[in-house]
């Protein structure tokens, strides 16, 4: 009765029937405007009825309101006349299921449209996670003034172009228009910088395009906004979408470098421009797009020459391996890792060849792939060389390996093969969207009441660290961009003071700056909140975080959306105990918020030195004799030091820590420590010696 979606809190208190909504199919609407969706006629009129039978009473068209309902029945000329000014200025909220985060409902003006269909703007999918392949949506209109002004300020799609999770665009040109983008400003082989043709202006460029004297890809010399450029006239026509004081981009325009330059005008004109950037790039997408006239034949996908004998050399390889393990030389576990690092290898030199064919090539399947409008190198691998390994359903890679493409189609045994990991990939999406919706309950469940409060000026601070972001892939700059410092840094930024752009990358610059204290929810003293300060700026808008704002919310959100994409399962070594499960994915989460303790951990070697090992019943050990010269330097991250420079250390000794013992340094070997600037240095007094006993489902990889 109670529990589940169909239970009665889920179904009947929180999920209600509400009036003024309708439903229906999703289709592109190209010509729209960014803050416009396409309405059908007779859902507008459903939808707007009580404002319409007031318009025509009013407008004296009927007497009372049973005489206009029978107007609207009738559809008279008075009714779409009284509809089309009812629904000017007006806002409607468009909302795709699963609300997954904010950007699942969002405001829209209606425009009246005939047919049954909902159109939706190409640009605003990405945050509804929406395509065009019968998916619905769900129209509802906010009746009074209060809630209209509030769509048309908070919700509506113009304002909302930054993702909330990390401050992305969410305006992700895609697909069609970053094709028509890439062709109009890509260089073909004809494309002739040294001898440019000349032109005057840009209108006598386009005449001698119109009469067919030059193409788009043809290099002209000719004055743009003041400065005289040698390029193509597709870049220039592609310059003048944006204003005139905007970097000119003398580039072929990928998926990526579209998505740098929408930052890039983000940042330099704000959200509406930026928005009107976009539609114009939208526009000017589809228009080349289609004039470009780019097909898919099977010709497009072009053969690889050197197939053949890169599979021999791997089968060669692969003989050789198994040769050794006939004879005794490799174990079992060996021989199989061998096989598949060597078809690994075979797979990537493939993939690697047809990547340089593709530069070389002018194809319809090159140009998609290269602009990044649809597919990549690895899928026209799969088509038309191999599809290498693949995966069991456990997630153990399978050792023999698919030698055919789909062009020239897969044997039987190897159709069987490629149908293990396909399968459990195709369960895997159903049941992973249930137990991703979960994780976001219970994640808002524990964070619904943490809001934003007034600056908490007495937050101690939080220290970032240079090394960390090495660690992570990410630039130091980006990780103390949007925060507030916690401390005087240098002559760049007092304590209180935002850390913009600018001074992020002068802190990145200085390599003298290993850590710098910033304000952080984690530090933050407050017990009714989180400090606008502590929490910095909202991704969502580029701006200090508003007062009261639910960053709670918006957090379990931002972890739960991508969820979804998340894989489900735990894997395991195929067949082994349940010991060895490698947990990735969703249940790594899990485990993570949980705080679980991770089942199957590494055994990681902590000191350098000879390795030796044997098997001791079911067991194996792994002994490791350091080297006397092999020293040890571990980094300090702002600990204090506990022990005075020169002393004798043994394993297992707090060398340092935070305020209070917390996160201790431990020392790996017994020695001598010294202590350098940020970092001890242990050297061992004599041979150290560390012993593991590895279970033996475990796999030993040294």
């Amino acid at each position: 009765m109670l529990k589940g979606k169909q239970g009665r809190f889920r179904q009947n208190l929180l999920g209600k029937r509400v009036d003024y909504s309708g439903r229906s199919v999703i289709v592109a609407g190209p010509e729209l405007k960014i803050n416009e969706c396409g309405l059908p006629k007779m859902m507008a009129l459903e939808l707007f009825k009580p404002f319409v039978i007031g318009h025509l009473i009013a407008n004296e068209h009927a007497h009372n309101i049973r005489s206009a309902g029978r107007m609207i029945e009738a559809g008279e000329i008075a009714v779409w006349d009284a509809l089309d000014e009812v629904i000017k200025g007006k806002y409607v909220l468009l909302n795709r299921a699963p609300s997954l985060h904010r950007l699942s409902i969002q405001a829209f003006q209606p425009v009246l449209i005939e047919g049954k269909a909902i159109q939706l703007h190409p640009l605003v999918c990405k945050g509804f996670n929406a395509d065009f392949d019968g998916d619905q949506m769900a129209v509802h209109l906010p009746l009074s003034d209060a809630s209209q002004a509030e769509a048309r300020n908070i919700m509506a799609a113009n304002v909302n172009l930054l993702k909330p999770a990390d401050g992305s665009p969410i305006l992700h040109i895609e697909q069609d228009i970053v094709l028509g983008c890439y062709y109009l400003t890509y260089q073909r082989s004809v494309t002739d910088f040294d001898n440019p043709k000349p032109f005057y202006s840009l209108d006598e460029a386009l005449m001698a395009y119109d009469q067919h004297a030059i193409t788009l890809h043809t290099a002209v010399n000719l004055p743009f906004r003041g400065e005289k450029r040698t390029t193509t006239l597709g870049r220039i026509l592609f310059n003048e979408v944006f204003p005139d004081d905007f970097p000119f981009q003398d580039d072929a325009m990928t998926k990526k470098k579209l998505a740098n330059a929408m930052a890039l005008s983000y940042q330099l004109y704000g959200q509406e421009t930026t928005a009107v950037i976009a539609d114009e790039l939208k526009d000017l997408g589809f228009e080349y797009a289609t004039k470009s006239g780019i097909s898919l034949g099977m010709n497009d996908f072009s053969e690889v020459p050197t197939l053949s004998k890169m599979i021999e050399e791997g089968d060669d390889i692969a003989a050789n391996i198994s040769e050794q393990f006939d004879q005794g030389f490799i174990t079992d576990e060996e021989r199989y890792r061998l096989t598949i690092e060597n078809w690994l290898k075979v797979d990537a030199k493939v993939q690697q060849t047809l990547s340089d064919q593709f530069t070389t090539e002018d194809t319809s399947m090159s140009i998609a792939a290269i602009s990044g409008a649809r597919g990549n190198v690895g899928q026209v691998k799969n088509a038309v060389a191999m599809l290498g390994v693949t995966m069991d359903t456990t997630g153990r890679a399978i050792e023999l390996p698919i030698k055919s493409g789909y062009k020239a189609g897969l044997t039987p045994l190897e159709y069987f093969t490629s149908t293990r990991g396909t399968r459990k990939t195709m369960i895997d999406t159903a049941l992973k969207t249930a137990d991703s919706g979960y994780l976001t309950r219970r994640l808002v469940d524990v964070s619904q009441d943490v809001f934003t409060i007034e600056s908490d000026d007495h937050d101690p601070g939080f220290s970032i660290y240079r090394i960390d972001a090495d660690e992570i892939g990410v630039s130091y700059a980006s990780r103390l961009q949007g925060r507030y410092a916690a401390e005087d840094v240098k002559n760049l930024v007092k304590r209180g003071d935002l850390i913009t752009i600018d001074i992020a990358q002068a802190i990145e610059d200085d390599t003298k700056l290993d850590g710098v204290k910033i304000m952080s929810a984690l530090s933050s003293t407050s017990v009714r909140g989180v400090g606008r300060k502590s929490y910095g700026v909202d991704p969502a808008t580029g701006n200090v975080v508003a007062d009261h704002h639910p960053i709670g919310v918006i957090a379990a959100q931002s972890i739960g959306e991508p969820g979804t994409q998340l894989t489900l399962r735990s894997y395991h070594g195929g067949g082994s105990a349940a010991a060895e499960d490698i947990t990735q994915g969703l249940p790594r989460v899990e485990e993570l918020f949980e705080v679980r303790a991770p089942k199957g951990q590494a055994y990681l070697a902590e000191i350098a030195g000879v390795v030796n090992t044997w098997n001791d019943g079911e067991q194996s050990v792994v002994q490791i004799t350091a080297d006397e010269q092999s020293k040890v330097e571990l980094q300090l991250k702002g600990r204090t030091v506990a022990i005075k420079s020169g002393s004798d250390v043994a394993i297992g000794d707090v060398i340092a820590s935070l305020d209070e013992g917390a996160d201790p340094l431990i020392s790996p070997i017994a020695g001598k420590a010294e202590v350098a600037e940020g970092t001890i240095i242990i050297t061992p007094s004599r041979q150290s010696v560390v012993k593991y006993e590895i279970p033996s489902f475990k796999q030993i990889m040294v």
